[in-house]
């Protein structure tokens, strides 16, 4: 499925309109090191942007930017640029997880 969602979004026609409400992010895994490259669904926000994570309970990514929050890149976010922020996840009280992305 990433491979599939990936791949509109680096789409030559469709994927500026993707890009809208999906984007690749890049991310520094806290204990593997690696280097790691997911596509997610978001909104825009004043700061940057808020991803809703989709049944949290079976990804793991997210759990990255628990506590103080890590780096995050935004790849190709509006247009060819890749710009670094500040993610911070948050879980609610009825299990509901959010990354607040500031750039």
């Amino acid at each position: 499925m990433n491979k599939m969602f990936g791949a509109l979004i680096d789409a030559p026609v469709l994927g500026p309109l993707v890009r809208r409400a999906m984007i690749n992010i890049r991310y520094v895994g806290r204990r593997s090191g690696k280097t790691i490259e997911t596509p997610i669904g978001y909104r825009r926000t004043p700061e940057g942007i808020v991803i809703n994570v989709m049944s949290p309970d079976s990804k793991t990514w997210w759990r990255n930017f628990l506590g103080d929050g890590a780096p995050i890149t935004l790849v190709k976010f509006e247009g060819d640029q890749d710009p670094t922020g500040h993610a911070v996840a948050h879980r609610d009280a009825a299990g509901r997880v959010t990354v607040a992305v500031t750039l």
